[in-house]
């Protein structure tokens, strides 16, 4: 990240933020250079008229912007809009386009749902076979079971990088290294390392990797799927052959635009949040003795990302009884019904202690006195409750 960092409006007044995991401020300097393209610059980029030059120029440079993030070639980078439609044009598509008859994919247990409903889908409507691999304690997979898991029939391996939950860091580089020494095609969901770490398709050895928008300071509604080239995929959108006839559809330039300068403004300084992430720990460990738990792994995680859980209480109650943050829980509500996170259940975590957990996860505009508030407010509600 380049520049003086400058004020958030949307950040002024409320409660501390702490949700950086769950969607990121849009960056006012991806707003400014995003704007251009919601007025003067109107054109569709397909177009042969002098109205259509800009933009196309412009969503050129944005593929560039992306590419040079993660160490790719511009025409590499496929627009989507989410993370989720990459995630669908990556699995889905390697799949169908293997033509094997009863193809197999490899993943996780605590993937995001994006990838594991696309599996449940190729399952269901295509006869793929699906093998979800178990984490260990720090949720993450071991290469050696994933070299147990290979068979001459797997197309393709999707782990992602990094967990939403914990901030957990795959072993990609060994994974794909694993599956690629099998004939496979590995895909990684980068949404929430995107940014956070530096990442490099060639140092990782990956054939498909997903980018989100809303993780990395840029709007909703943008994402990206490297695709090596040479990989075939089947489209997820058909029509008029845009973004290499994988994803039809006229262009979003200034998503498209926004998404290229939060690329741009990546990789900032991990050190700063990291020692605010720790100093949050610390600081709740040391207002709450004894009852502050960590879920995941010491190290070998995102910079920004704390989940603990507080013996005592249910994260659900301490949230609402500290309206001066806004965090996450561990757990899912449904229908008034709490259940432990599926990520937690997964490590192994006893339902009491994953009921317990918050999500506290950082970012570009956190400050020591956003920590200074949280374990303030943190610490009075455990002990209200």
């Amino acid at each position: 990240m380049t520049g003086t960092l400058p004020s958030h409006p949307g950040l002024d007044g409320g409660p501390v933020y702490l949700d950086y995991n769950a969607t990121t401020p849009v960056d006012p300097r991806v707003t400014e250079r995003m704007l251009p393209y919601l007025t003067e610059y109107f054109g569709n980029p397909s177009s042969r008229h002098a109205f259509s030059g800009t933009p196309k120029a412009a969503l050129e440079r944005a593929r560039e912007q992306v590419a040079s993030l993660i160490g790719a070639d511009g025409g590499e980078i496929v627009f989507t809009a989410s993370g989720s439609e990459a995630d669908l044009l990556a699995v889905r598509g390697a799949v169908l386009a293997s033509g094997r008859p009863r193809p197999h994919v490899i993943t996780q247990d605590t993937e995001h749902p994006a990838i594991l409903q696309t599996c449940d889908a190729l399952e269901r409507l295509h006869g793929a076979r699906v093998t979800r691999l178990p984490v260990d304690a720090d949720g993450r997979v071991d290469p050696a079971g994933l070299a147990a898991a290979m068979t001459e029939e797997t197309t393709l391996v999707s782990v992602m990088a990094a967990n939403n939950e914990t901030g957990a860091l795959q072993p990609i580089r060994e994974l794909a290294a694993q599956a690629r020494q099998s004939g496979a095609l590995f895909h990684c969901d980068a949404a929430q390392a995107i940014g956070k770490i530096p990442l490099d398709v060639d140092a990782l050895g990956v054939d498909l990797l997903t980018v989100v928008g809303h993780k990395m300071y840029a709007p909703k509604g943008v994402g990206a799927l490297f695709v090596r080239d040479g990989v075939e995929l089947e489209p997820a959108v058909y029509g008029g052959g845009q973004e290499r006839g994988l994803r039809a559809g006229t262009e979003n330039v200034a998503l498209a635009v926004a998404l290229g300068a939060a690329a741009d403004l990546a990789n900032g300084s991990p050190g700063r949040i990291a020692a605010l992430r720790d100093e949050l720990h610390r600081r709740l460990a040391d207002a709450l003795p004894r009852r502050v738990h960590l879920n995941g792994p010491v190290s070998g995680r995102l910079p920004n990302t704390l989940n603990v859980s507080i013996d005592g209480a249910a994260g659900h109650e301490i949230l609402a009884a500290a309206p001066a943050i806004a965090a996450s829980t561990g757990s899912a509500c449904h229908s008034g019904i709490h259940s432990p996170s599926p990520v937690l259940s997964a490590m192994g975590i006893e339902p009491e202690r994953a009921l317990s957990a918050l999500r506290l996860s950082l970012g570009r505009w956190s400050t020591p006195s956003d920590v200074d508030t949280a374990v303030t407010a943190l610490a009075k509600a455990v002990t209200d409750l």
